[in-house]
């Protein structure tokens, strides 16, 4: 594994690097992959899945990867950081389905990540992904960190590789709806005491992982601690909890200007996916939903940006067995030149898995 120094990644602040396990301990997915090269796919193509917050760009690349054998790199600010996995939404063990996840976790909580840091370690990434015959599949909502990958130090990441932009949108009163739902939902899964044990009256909440929605909104909250009746608390504590649900939503909007500002420029042909339907309906019919109107498509559209317009990829090709990959000596992430970050802290594999 490639070893940084402090200085090659983030001048004077610690990049945590997942040590090596034995290689007895290499992931082998717990799904069938087969490698791009097998048809003689180019290895020079990259898929891109963007979004506003919670609409389902996770789900979605974990499902693309699954199905054409890839690996997902991320591309959410926050989620670099070590620490608030309920706050930032990241993925679990579960919900990865065994397929590796780069660039999550492995960042000081008070760093400075910039887009031109994410740049270089993406594009190592992909680079690690693409040699080994996978699909690097790029999924989060800070759409500067893809623009910056796309199109920054003279477009020399577009010189390489080809993208494929996948845009799953969902109309924004029902998305609004949605998000409000969820920040209930990580209010339950532990949100606030997560933001309780990283609060330091003296924190400066414009960098690092402090810029994160939900933790500036709890701050009046944290500190009338021993000093404000409970019951003035509780007002406290619900007024933060509506800011964060408003902030959330005015970030959604943000995400969608941008969006539509990429798609408008040259070299940014983006496939928009329609996934409103699917927040609407619950359960069971959520799921065929999701499948109908947002996976089935986005595979389709990256089937054709793989094999061209008139070849179809089929099952039998895209999900060979593993052990076909082996035999021509591609290595699961792990082996390669850049440091694979985790979402969950020991349970990294070869610097590789989750």
């Amino acid at each position: 594994m490639l070893q940084l120094t402090m200085n090659q990644v983030i001048p004077h602040l610690r990049m945590h690097i997942p040590r090596p396990l034995p290689d007895s301990s290499m992931y082998t997915p717990s799904f069938p992959m087969g490698p791009l090269r097998a048809k003689g796919g180019n290895t020079n193509k990259v898929v891109v899945v963007m979004g506003a917050t919670g609409t389902g760009k996770s789900k979605l690349a974990i499902d693309l990867a699954r199905r054409l054998g890839g690996e997902v790199v991320n591309s959410d600010k926050m989620q670099v950081y070590d620490g608030l996995d309920v706050v930032t939404n990241k993925v679990t063990k579960e919900e990865c389905m065994g397929v590796p996840h780069h660039l999550i976790n492995g960042v000081h909580p008070d760093a400075d990540f910039t887009a031109s840091d994410f740049r270089t370690h993406a594009t190592r990434a992909v680079d690690s992904i693409t040699e080994r015959g996978l699909l690097p599949i790029i999924a989060g909502g800070s759409n500067s960190y893809i623009e910056e990958l796309v199109d920054g130090a003279n477009g020399q990441f577009r010189s390489r590789y080809k993208c494929c932009f996948i845009w799953v949108d969902v109309q924004l009163s029902v998305l609004h709806d949605f998000v409000s739902e969820r920040v209930d939902r990580m209010i339950e899964r532990g949100l606030v005491e997560e933001v309780r044990a990283l609060f330091d009256p003296n924190a400066d909440y414009s960098k690092g992982l402090r810029r994160a929605i939900g933790v500036p909104e709890l701050d009046a909250y944290l500190r009338s601690e021993g000093i404000l009746e409970e019951s003035e608390r509780r007002i406290q504590l619900t007024n933060a909890i509506d800011e964060i649900k408003a902030n959330t939503c005015k970030l959604t909007c943000c995400q969608l200007d941008k969006i539509r500002r990429l798609a408008s420029l040259p070299g940014w042909t983006v496939n928009r996916i329609d996934a409103t339907e699917v927040f609407r309906k619950r359960g069971d019919v959520a799921e065929e939903a999701w499948e109908s109107a947002v996976a089935g498509p986005s595979v389709r559209a990256v089937r054709r940006f793989l094999l061209g317009e008139k070849e179809a990829l089929s099952s039998e090709e895209v999900c060979s067995n593993f052990a076909k990959v082996m035999e021509k000596g591609i290595v699961m992430a792990g082996a390669g030149k850049v440091p694979v970050l985790s979402p969950r802290k020991g349970l990294s594999v070869a610097g590789a898995t989750i």
